[in-house]
Formats: C-alpha cells, structure tokens, sequence
C-alpha cells in the first residue's frame, strides 16, 4: 500500500513552503517536520494518497472569494460545534456555528421520544438562523452533525443494523455500502447534514469498551469497510456524490484509538509508526480514497502526545502528505486534553491541524472568544484560521449546502415512512444472518426442527436494548424498553414467530423454569449495554462474580435438555464454562433491531430443510484464558481458544468438548491498594457536590452549595482532608465519581476492605450514609453510625468495611461509578482522608460481612 516517494530539492522546497506559518505555530518538537529526515521517514511511511475526489477549480475560486469578504469573528464562528442541548437559535443567529452536533443521548427538545418531524424542525430553525445575516453577517449555512453508528440510532424507530463487530464476521462490503445507503436516506429524513462514521479503529485489546465498533482485527477488512462505507453515506465520487439522498461521512478516530496500551479508552498508544500506519491506518487508507469528506481526530495519545495536539499526525501526515484536502473534526471536548489546554481556551489544538472544535456544553462562548484573541495577539496564524474555514467551506460546496433547499425541504426530510422502513429492515435482518458465528454444534444440534417444543431462555431473549447494545436511542444504550424500539423484533418473537407456525410450541421464560418439558431450549444472554468509557474491563471473564447465566445453563444441562446458546457481546469474551453447558453455542453479537435473523438461522424450514446456513466467520480471535485480552491474527505464539476466520457451517464436525479449562488464569495475588482519596481525589476519581437535584463539580479549596458547604482541612499535612457540613435544608451529598464505570471486580475477589480516616465535628445527631454507586442505577448504601464510634468527637478515628458489605446489597464492582459518598437529609459535620480499597484485609475490618 506504499507509494513510492522521492524528495528532490525542488520537491522538498515546495513542500516546505506549502506549511508556511503552520510550521511555526507549533512548539511541539515532536511533531515538527522542518528536518530533510523526517521528511523522509514521512514519505518512505505514508503513501500519498489517490483520493478519488478532486479539488473542483470553481469551488477553490469561490472559496477564495468568501475568505475576502469573512470577518475573524464569522471565521472562528465556522469552527466552533456546540451541542444541541447548549444553543438556542438565538444564540446561531448571532454566531453564525459553521455546525452543531447531538451527543449521544441529546434529542429535539429534550424528549427521548421526539418524532422525525421534530427532528426535522429543529434542523430547520438552527438553518433557517445560520443563513440569517442580521446580528452576525453570514449567510454560511450551518451543518448538523450525528452519531449515527449503527443505523440513525438516535431515533425511535430507526432502522439499527447490527454493530460493527458483527459486520466485520460478516465480511461483505457489498452489504456494508447498502446499509452505509440506508443509514444516509434514515438520517436526511430528519433534516441532518453529516454522519460521524464510519469508526476504522483495528482493536488490539479486546478488554476495550468500545472492540464493538471495530470491523475486525485485521486491518484489511477494516479497509474495505471503509471505502464500502464512505461510498454508501456519501455516493461514490463518479457517481451521485452527496447528493439529494447521501449524507458527509467522517473516518473516526484519527489515529490508533484500538490500540492502546491495556485496552484504555482514550489511553495511549504506543505502536512504532510503521505498525501506527500498517495496522491502524489502513481504514484511512480506504475510507479517504474513496472521499470521505471528513476525519476526527481521536482522544488517544500516540507515544505520550495527545492526537487533538499533535501537529505531526493532524497536519504533516494526514493532510500534507496523504493529500486530504477536507477538515478534521474534534471529538467531545478532546482538545481539553492537550497539555496546557481548557475546554475554553486551547490554541494549540488549532496550530496542530484541527479544524473544527467540538465543544459540548457552556465551554463554547469562552472558546470562541479566546480563540478569536490568539490570533488577534499571534498566537494562532491568520494563515491557519484560513485553511481551517477553506476546507470548511471546501466540504459544504462540495456537499451542495450552498444550493440545496432548507432541511425541511430536501427530498427526503419528513418522509417518516423512511425511518425503519421495511425493505430497510429486511437488509438488517440479512445483515443479522451474515453475521452469527457458530462455535460448537455438538451432535448437530442446530439447525432445530421448528415443529418442536421449545424453550426460550434468559435475559436477553426478549430485550432489545440489550441484543442493540450502546449507541442505541441512549448512549450507553442503557434505560431502554422494547416500546422504545417500534417496529423491531426481539430474539424471542422472531423465534415464536416461526415456530408457532411450523406447528411447534414455544415458551418464554427468562429464568429457565417450564411446566412441559421442552424438546430443546435456546438461552439467549451476554452482556448488559455500554458505550465508550463505561464498557472498558480489566479482564475478559464474563459475568465475574456473578455466573447468573452460567447457572441458568447447567441447571437445563443437568435435566438433560439439549440446549443452544446464543451470546449477545461486544467482543469476544472468555466463556469457557458456559461453553461447557452448552451443546451448541453461537456468537450473535450485538444484532440490532431485527432479531428475527437469528430465527432464520437457528431453525429449519416447515418442511424441514435448512433455510439459511451459517456465514460469519470469526474477525477476532476468541480468547482461552480471561487475561489473553490480546490475541490478533499474526502475533508471535499465537495461541487462541478459536482462530481468526473460525465458524462453522452446517454439517461441519464439531471441534469444541465438554471439557475446556475453566481456571479464568486471574490472579490477584499481586494486588495492590486502589487510592481513592489521598491528599486528594486520585485519578480517574474527583469530588462533586450534590444538593437536592444539582451538581457541582469541586474546583477550589472551599465551596458552599446549596444544603451543603466543602473545604480542605490539615490532618496530617496541609490540605490532606476533606470537611462537609450538611445544613439538612434539603437533600444532600458529597460524593467521588468517575465520568465512566471502573472494573474493581479483583478487590471484592482479594476480600479487600474500603479503609479510610473520619472525624465527626459535632455529634452524630442525624441519619447519613456512606453510598457505592455502580452503572444502571444500582448501588447500595451504610448507615454511617454503624461503623463510626459515636461518642468520639473532633478526634480521627480509621475505619474500614467489607466490601462484601456492599456486594451482597446489590453493588456491582465490575462497573463501579462511585466508591464512597456521604449522604445526608440533616444536619451534620463530617471530615475524610485517606479513602483507599486496601486487599486481605477483610477479616480486620471494623464492619465485616463473611
């Protein structure tokens, strides 16, 4: 895939002053290419690119022409991406924002359940206001941006199409651009401009939280996927290239994010930058080829440096040496990140390469007026603000923003009839069938006659949200309802479908139990839904602590049914004992809305023949211990459970026993204290403030809130506790969060305690708690007077718990988002230090639960 590069003098001088000032605008050593060296490495690495969209002589011109006439602040304006939930209309009218976005989770009005029509309004409003030149000048119109990953995902009723992991063990490119099509026409029948997909990142990890938006390992899969994807959101360049019913794409994120260390969502990836380019740059190889328009810059590092801020990949790689010639794209506030930057003030990220800010909450004002004063005192280049808004508008030309009607009234825009339409749904289910992997047929169980009696089991047999996973309607993908999904079918009901109609009978039971023996049962279950942050784990053992599934299983084994699992997941997961209890066992994934393809597998015809075989084959390895979190096709001692490119067809001998290894391999031996609190919040843990229903996050020394008031304190050093005082005026709490779920599952395992440092300032005269939170609103709470000497005051006393004590009330560790909040309806003067999980200690504790 490399290209050829020679630098002549000529070449190299050309090269050089084609960066002009952007060389200069940044500090960072690490990224400059002002050596003949680097140039070279550059060049021997990364290919120029054949893209396959060419720079259009009437557009440049016209772009020329509107730099003229733009003012600094309707420049910087087209640079700026607030959220829905953080602008008015008024507030587009007077800014003139070149674009806006919906976070996941953020709807019209706030409603959850807000129709395609108010979709479409809102697109309508916020144009109709870019377009208005009164307060601020421009007439540029604004572009609406959206995660539409999986499917228009974002809106009730949508068509969603199984997630990425299952397309890539589908491996059809031809079907990916159809569904890329389907998602375009669904998404402009609300108005929307822009797609910020297809997601390219080639997984390492598989303990990472979002492996589900990886194709594959395999970084040629991810390839072809790319360009399939591009060319079906936004028509191929020869072709109908974003017209009337195609959507701007983004290849996201730009670059690496699959391959941090560990598996840590926005951690850092240390490849090589050959390996950077072999393994996690070919989906930009593809996608950009084929024109996408757009590219996102990712929250990773690469070898310590931020993307958002890295001038070397955003600038000298990606658009001087590959050629793209669009914009990149910030991710939710990504360039806070870069050292020495805010939300609101980040010159750094501009001079390295970024384009376009996405910047979610209140953060955008400061922003844009800080932005405005660096390039009015230097800072920022008047050169950079240019190619910054010129591939702006290069995108928006070339998109045909300029001409085409109002959001409401393009060719598609309120055609409801469109959102979840059949023939769509019909591509989804085909997609469901490609999809499935079978990983053991024992006995040639599967395919089931359908005239049989059979027993469909667990949790996710009629669920919806949990087989659509994250980025469904929600952004975690959690709080949802099968009413939230009309017109989908669950697992469960395309399975009684056909069977009811072969003349079998069929019985739904979640948890196992029947009253007529079955002939068969197939258990559908696996993981509960997560997106980003929140989906990321420290080993790859399913449902640790908790083998509620696993019981389910061999409880039916044991009574000698034949039983088929189907396992609903967003990676591959160490399962070795389910596995075990199970005659047959298929990898569903995370299959959408049409969970009838999972029937036109599984069972046979009415008159008995097979209707679909098996097509998915394995795009990631399968693991054979719970801490072989990294195993890829091509590594050295190469060892999975299952290989890459593994599946089996109907007919094929079964190649899984009864008798896998069942030692998870774990240990927690070397564990060591966890520091929640010492001297202060340690990462990823901080401080907020809670009264009644507001939040505030603790950024100084001392803060008075509502019902409660928060300052430092000296214990043992200067500033090394904490002190709250509950006023009881209403509902109060000071509790330490994460912004995603922690796996802390190993403390609870190693009988570890939550230990910590109290002094009561006053006596305890009202109730308060000490809560754990955990994600999907579960959590548990102590009555503080429990553990605390009562009768000691101003004076410290060191406490510590259990964590068992909160396990057996329902907390669960493996997706822990608080480990210790001070909660109170009264009057109360508490003060903290030294909150840490400390292993083997369990057994000394002041309040024990064994």
């Amino acid at each position: 895939m490399k290209t050829p590069f020679t630098l002549n003098k000529i070449a190299l001088a050309t090269l050089i002053a084609s960066l002009g000032t952007l060389s200069a605008c940044s500090n960072d050593a690490v990224t400059s290419i002002e050596s003949n060296e680097t140039l070279s490495k550059t060049a021997q690495i990364w290919p120029k690119l054949n893209i396959a969209v060419k720079k259009d002589a009437d557009i440049e011109a016209k772009i020329v022409n509107y730099l003229k006439t733009m003012t600094l602040e309707q420049k910087v304006a087209q640079m700026i991406q607030p959220e829905i939930r953080d602008i008015t209309v008024e507030d587009m009218r007077k800014y003139g924002f070149g674009s806006y976005l919906n976070g996941g989770g953020a709807f019209p009005n706030g409603d959850k359940h807000a129709t395609p029509m108010d979709w479409v309004a809102l697109a309508e409003s916020f144009y109709q206001a870019s377009v208005d030149d009164s307060l601020d000048g421009s007439n540029i119109p604004t572009m609406w941006g959206t995660d539409a990953v999986h499917g228009h995902n974002n809106v009730i009723g949508a068509t969603l199409f199984p997630h990425n992991i299952g397309l890539g063990a589908a491996n059809n490119p031809d079907l990916i651009e159809q569904i890329a099509s389907i998602t375009a026409v669904e998404v402009m029948a609300t108005g929307i401009d822009w797609v910020f997909a297809p997601t390219v990142a080639v997984v390492r990890d598989d303990r990472w939280g979002r492996t589900y938006e990886g194709y594959s390992e395999d970084p040629k899969i991810v390839h072809d996927y790319s360009a399939a994807i591009v060319n079906g959101l936004q028509g191929k360049a020869e072709g109908d290239f974003l017209s009337d019913k195609r959507v701007i794409s983004t290849v996201k994120h730009f670059i690496g994010d699959g391959g941090t260390v560990g598996g840590d969502d926005q951690g850092n990836n240390i490849d090589s930058e050959q390996s950077l380019f072999d393994i996690h740059a070919q989906g930009y190889v593809g996608g950009l080829s084929a024109g996408s328009q757009s590219v996102m810059a990712s929250f990773n590092s690469w070898n310590g440096v931020k993307n958002h801020g890295n001038k070397y990949l955003l600038t000298d790689v990606l658009k001087t040496r590959m050629g793209f010639d669009g914009f990149v794209v910030g991710d939710w506030n990504g360039h806070g990140q870069i050292e020495g930057c805010t939300n609101e003030s980040c010159a750094q990220a501009v001079n390295a390469g970024l384009d376009i800010f996405m910047v979610p909450t209140g953060a955008w004002k400061p922003l844009y007026n800080n932005t405005i004063a660096q390039v009015k005192s230097g800072e920022i280049s008047m050169s950079r603000i240019d190619d910054a808004v010129s591939r702006i508008l290069r995108v928006k030309l070339r998109a045909g923003l300029f001409d085409k009607p109002s959001p409401a009234k393009r060719l598609y825009s309120g055609k409801t009839e469109l959102i979840g339409a059949q023939e769509h749904r019909e591509v989804a289910r085909q997609a469901v069938r490609e999809s499935l992997v079978l990983l053991k047929n024992k006995n040639n169980l599967l395919p089931i006659a359908a005239n049989q009696r059979v027993l469909v089991a667990g949790d996710g047999a009629d669920n919806i949200g949990k087989q659509s996973g994250g980025w469904s309607i929600t952004w975690q993908g959690t709080n949802n309802k099968n009413a939230d999904f009309p017109g989908a079918t669950s697992i469960y009901k395309g399975l009684e479908e056909q069977i009811s109609a072969a003349g079998g009978s069929v019985t739904l039971s979640a948890d196992g139990t029947f009253e007529q023996r079955p002939d068969v049962a197939i258990v559908v279950f696996g993981e509960e839904p997560y997106a980003e942050g929140h989906g990321d784990k420290d080993n790859l053992e399913f449902e640790r602590g908790n083998k509620k599934s696993l019981a389910l299983l061999s409880s039916l084994k044991e009574q000698g049914i034949p039983v088929v699992s189907v396992f609903i997941s967003g990676r591959p997961m160490w399962v070795n004992s389910e596995l075990n209890a199970s005659d047959a066992f298929v990898a569903a994934w995370l299959p959408g809305t049409e969970g009838a393809g999972i029937a036109d597998v599984l069972l046979k015809a009415a008159d008995g023949t097979i209707q679909n075989n098996f097509k998915g084959k394995l795009s990631f390895s399968w693991p054979k211990s719970a801490v072989q979190t990294a195993v890829n096709k091509g590594d050295e001692n190469y060892d999975p459970l299952l290989p890459y490119g593994f599946g089996l067809t109907y007919g094929d001998k079964n190649v899984l026993a009864d008798n896998l290894d069942e030692d998870s391999k774990l240990d927690n031996s070397g564990l060591t204290s966890m520091d929640i609190l010492v001297g202060a919040p340690v990462a990823p843990w901080r401080l907020l403030l809670k009264s009644g229903n507001e939040l505030l996050d603790v950024s100084s020394s001392t803060h008075e809130f509502g019902a409660i008031k928060y300052r430092t304190e000296d214990k043992t050093v200067q500033e090394d506790a904490r002190q709250f005082n509950f006023s009881g005026a209403e509902k109060a709490s000071a509790e330490i969060v994460t912004s995603f779920a922690e796996d802390t599952i190993a403390y609870v395992e190693a009988n570890s305690v939550i230990s910590f440092d109290i002094k009561l300032n006053e006596a305890l005269t009202s109730d308060i708690a000490l809560a754990m939170d955990c994600s999907g609103e579960c959590g548990a709470s102590i009555d503080l007077a429990n553990i605390v000497d009562k009768t000691v005051e101003n004076k410290w006393q060191s406490v510590s718990i259990d964590l068992d004590c909160f396990a057996d009330k329902g907390v669960n560790f493996a997706s822990l988002t608080s480990p210790f909040s001070l909660r109170s309806n009264g009057k109360a003067s508490i003060s903290v230090a030294n909150i840490k999980f400390v292993p083997n200690k369990a057994d000394e504790a002041t309040l024990s639960c064994k």
